[in-house]
């Protein structure tokens, strides 16, 4: 009998998102890949406020695509479960930029961090509006060797997609990888486009979205590297 894995996705799903039915897809090419079952539940943002036992409940968490997303509250919630009791924990895209502001508030100190989707003026801009928008543009990544993701790829480069507008501000970029949460990608710019804990069991985080990738001949190795942490 497959070993059944529950998925928590946090985010506000939209069916007509390619990237919210491209990550349930992906989730199912790499659980076929590793011989398991998944249950995959989507945690809406809003109740996350005040009611995490969804988060609690899962092996793995997701946080999705699709800033801002209804409460940023209890998405930095949920991502603060799975940082600090070792849940495998993957962040693609807006998912990512919310890890990058958990991370500065909760474990930097930095309360003001903000995300320019929520308040473009803020004094402390960690995700700021990226020059050039991401968005339907595939791109050369630069992995870190020996980091996790260059593990998992089997490569220091690969090319994946984004549907971003936002990205982690280069100012405070250095802060981050200083401060534990070091960048591991990079785009040929030298901006961050991957960023993992090497201490956590899988907490990683892609400013693109891996699982529009993803294919049943070829599922995506960071996800299979995400269902792998929680076995």
């Amino acid at each position: 009998m497959h070993r059944s894995l529950k998925v928590a996705v946090v985010g506000d799903r939209d069916e007509t998102f390619r990237p919210h039915v491209a990550t349930d897809e992906a989730l199912r090419h790499a659980a076929a890949a590793l011989g398991v079952e998944v249950e995959i539940r989507w945690l809406p943002t809003a109740p996350l406020d005040t009611d995490l036992s969804g988060v609690r409940a899962a092996d793995v968490l997701w946080c999705a695509p699709g800033s801002p997303y209804t409460s940023l509250t209890g998405a930095l919630a949920a991502l603060r479960h799975g940082r600090e009791h070792g849940v495998p924990t993957l962040g693609t895209c807006g998912g990512c930029q919310h890890m990058v502001i958990e991370y500065a508030r909760n474990v930097l100190g930095l309360q003001d961090a903000q995300h320019a989707e929520y308040d473009p003026y803020a004094s402390c801009l960690f995700v700021s509006e990226l020059t050039c928008s991401l968005a339907g543009k595939t791109m050369p990544v630069t992995l870190a060797p020996g980091s996790r993701a260059a593990t998992l790829y089997g490569s220091t480069r690969t090319e994946e997609r984004y549907y971003c507008d936002f990205g982690i501000d280069p100012a405070h970029q250095r802060t981050l990888h200083d401060g534990g949460f070091p960048v591991t990608g990079e785009d040929d710019d030298r901006e961050a486009r991957v960023l993992e804990l090497p201490d956590h069991p899988f907490y990683l985080a892609t400013l693109y979205v891996p699982q529009t990738r993803s294919t049943p001949d070829a599922p995506h190795p960071l996800v299979v590297g995400l269902l792998r942490a929680a076995l």
